[in-house]
């Protein structure tokens, strides 16, 4: 049996296995490190193409405003003007702090990580997509369910900048002024207050691994995840000019919210003051004690300087949810009626069931779409087959189809 010769690097001589990569020509090989100090002298000596990664590029007059911000945000989501407002203009400062590094004078602009707290189905989710449709720089959200201390089932703190480097296509620089969403941040809270003997890896631990990501630091990202490819070469990414901004549920919070209100009304004024709070609404009263109270170590919360919250939605807010957003729920099966040549119609009093229900099972903005789909999923699998072109959605039709569909859920 022949023996097989080892390949080596024509440049160094290094064989196979004493580099990360080989690359195999006609002739011959390169190394990775070769093929690296090779492009260097190419641009040393500027002939470098133009296109090659670069950092952030964007003239004054391209700059978003936060009132054109918020006027998109507004075409898509209903309502929470103070959130959106909020994040207008983290948005544009964000901008602003990536075009200071051409001034030269010494007063540098700090970044400011948000917070956004609001019930489920309120719209912080859909905020954060919509507002990716309008950057110029990259923007990736990520789950913070998942995120566990290093060497634990799930997912290391160094995956959220995995996924903003895959989104900016492995170009260091870009992703080093890019955006991350991290959603469900409520559900890293600490388990309780007085701590345990055992480990809480996937609460404390994993905030205490946030911090460095938060407050700027060098961290060596695993390309391709940690979990599955241990033995990679590490890339390091500066988090300094990358933009934080996190959301959560925070279910319970309210409680928390209504004991410091009480304990802060004391004495002879007092059913005078509380008759001033908004008992339905108490969330608009958040204050950084209150994500301490909740489990939030107290690290970062100050990396979190930016705290807003987002609105309950009432019923008018959840009836133009369904009919009023450029891609609003009754437009998207509309459309998906019209590929099928069906035009699709809704009578008024079966929107206002709709948000009926979702209001009765506490679902919020959320639940429209699967109550709507609930109501036409049979539509939806028989008109592809046969001739009708125009289907009219009736109350008495949409009644019918959400009571069978409620029967089910309950012998099931």
């Amino acid at each position: 049996m022949a023996k097989r010769i080892s390949q080596h690097c024509s440049f160094c001589g290094r064989t196979e296995t004493q580099v990360n990569l080989l690359l195999t020509g006609i002739n011959g090989f390169i190394c990775d490190e070769c093929a690296e100090q090779a492009y260097n002298i190419i641009k040393e000596a500027g002939l470098a193409p133009a296109s090659a990664p670069g950092k952030f590029v964007i003239s004054r007059n391209e700059l978003p405003r936060p009132k054109e911000i918020k006027t998109f945000l507004d075409q898509y989501v209903i309502g929470q003007d103070d959130a959106k407002r909020y994040l207008a203009v983290a948005v544009y400062n964000h901008y602003k702090r990536l075009m200071q590094k051409d001034t030269k004078d010494d007063v540098e602009i700090e970044k400011s990580n948000i917070i956004m707290v609001g019930a489920t189905g309120t719209g912080k989710t859909l905020l954060a997509k919509t507002i990716a449709r309008l950057l110029k720089v990259p923007f990736t959200i990520v789950d913070a369910t998942v995120l566990t201390e290093a060497g634990y089932v799930g997912e290391d703190i160094e995956s959220i900048l995995t996924r903003l480097l895959q989104v900016a296509d492995y170009k260091v620089e870009q992703a080093e002024q890019g955006i991350v969403f991290i959603d469900e941040i409520d559900k890293i809270a600490r388990k309780g207050d007085n701590p345990s003997i055992t480990r809480d890896v996937s609460g404390e631990g994993v905030q205490q691994g946030l911090l460095k990501l938060l407050e700027g630091s060098i961290v060596n990202v695993p390309p391709q995840g940690g979990r599955k490819h241990p033995d990679q070469k590490m890339i390091p990414v500066n988090t300094k000019d990358i933009l934080f901004i996190c959301g959560g549920a925070f279910d319970g919070i309210e409680k928390k919210i209504a004991q410091r209100l009480n304990t802060q009304v004391v004495g002879f004024i007092a059913s005078k003051e509380s008759k001033q709070i908004d008992r339905n609404n108490l969330m608009q009263y958040i204050a950084p004690q209150d994500l301490k109270a909740f489990g939030l170590i107290p690290e970062i919360i100050g990396r979190l300087p930016i705290l807003t919250y987002l609105n309950p939605l009432d019923r008018m807010a959840l009836r133009n949810i369904l009919t009023e957003p450029k891609n609003s729920i009754i437009k998207q099966y509309i459309k998906m009626f019209a590929m099928d040549n069906v035009q699709l119609h809704f009578d008024p009093e079966v929107l206002d069931y709709i948000v009926d229900k979702a209001i009765e099972f506490k679902l919020g903005a959320r639940g429209l779409r699967s109550i709507t789909e609930d109501i036409i999923v049979d539509a939806m699998f028989e008109i592809p087959s046969s001739d009708v072109n125009e289907l009219l959605i009736t109350l008495d039709y949409a009644k019918e189809h959400i009571e069978k569909v409620d029967y089910q859920r309950i012998a099931g």
